[in-house]
């Protein structure tokens, strides 16, 4: 809704991408519905520092940013989390 989305997307979209070390695409519908219902938009895309590279507020467009693999792999390196994994404990749930 909007009123949560003016509150929570942003953040929300950051710390995914921040927690994940990955970019984030998010795309966000925006504006009143045929039922009354208004959403809020804000399409993004966020790098895996949790800044927004493009936003869209609201209305119909697109967003477009450059993926830095190398920057990437460069946050993952200084930040290895994902290494940090206790796989004996959670076991993957995608049969590998």
């Amino acid at each position: 809704t909007a009123h949560t989305g003016k509150a929570h997307w942003e953040s929300l979209v950051r710390v995914r991408a921040i927690e994940n070390l990955c970019y984030v695409i998010a795309p966000a519908q925006g504006g009143y519905h045929i039922n009354g219902r208004e959403t809020f938009g804000d399409s993004m895309i966020v790098d895996p520092w949790g800044v927004v590279l493009d936003r869209l507020p609201n209305g119909a467009g697109v967003v477009v940013a450059d993926i830095d693999l190398e920057r990437l792999r460069g946050i993952r390196r200084g930040f290895p989390s994902i290494s940090h994994r206790r796989l004996q404990i959670a076991p993957s749930q995608t049969g590998a």
